[in-house]
């Protein structure tokens, strides 16, 4: 079982088109999938989910989707802090928080707060995230260590950049997944997911299921993970 399992959760706009709904319905639809995904995760011993909610470049789409967006998220996140306390849930977030309106910023942080003790599993909402925004970020933060003197360039390794991410206090992802057809990684994650295994669904995220995700977990548990050695290596090194 990996232990870290990340999501591109993609194909709602098209799902709400294809039935002839706004695009803003098909992110609400969305939310019974991440109920149910995260409730499949934790079933089946994920220690952590993280699920591409919304990323940087989702700020250039039309103001009304994000309006819709930020409200459904506002709205979602306070009606389900009960089931995430029920359940064992611990809630997170990635991204660069403070271009969040304010409202849903604070229902964000309340809900982590209030979640802060469980360990069941952890929930991690990438939102204004993007991999390179990341990256970007934590080259900045080392380049001022360097120029305080508290670090030298030559130490400059993978785990000081792993450091310096916002995602350093979580293990890297074992298993990516992307509904609706599309096979790219759209800008998710890019250090985090150097050795993950891939599953491409073209199931649209709204139609996602528990099944479809215990699908992928057994797609990637009949995988043959080498970290760039041979086959044949790999019985050594287990």
């Amino acid at each position: 079982m990996p232990r870290h399992v990340a999501i591109i959760m993609d194909g709602n706009g098209r799902w709400a088109l294809q039935k002839g709904h706004l695009r803003s319905l098909g992110h609400a639809h969305g939310v019974d999938a991440v109920r149910a995904v995260t409730e499949a995760a934790a079933e089946v011993g994920v220690e952590y989910l993280t699920l591409y909610a919304f990323s940087t470049e989702n700020w250039r789409r039309p103001q009304e989707e994000i309006n819709a967006l930020m409200e459904l998220l506002v709205h979602t996140i306070k009606s389900e802090t009960d089931t995430l306390m029920k359940n064992g849930i611990k809630l997170e977030a990635i991204g660069n928080l403070e271009q969040l309106p304010e409202s849903c910023n604070n229902q964000l942080m309340e809900t982590v707060h209030a979640t802060r003790n469980n360990n069941r599993m952890t929930l991690i909402l990438a939102l204004s995230y993007s991999g390179r925004w990341d990256i970007i970020e934590a080259t900045r933060k080392i380049a001022r260590e360097v120029k305080s003197g508290n670090l030298n360039p030559e130490d400059i390794d993978e785990d000081v950049l792993n450091n310096a991410l916002n995602t350093a206090r979580y293990p890297n992802p074992e298993l990516l997944i992307r509904t609706s057809g599309e096979q790219r990684i759209s800008n998710f994650l890019l250090w985090e997911i150097a050795y993950a295994e891939m599953h491409f669904t073209p199931v649209l995220w709204p139609d996602f299921t528990k099944d479809d995700f215990y699908t992928a977990l057994l797609d990637y548990q009949n995988r043959e993970r080498r970290f760039g050695l041979t086959g044949a290596q790999i019985p050594s090194i287990s």
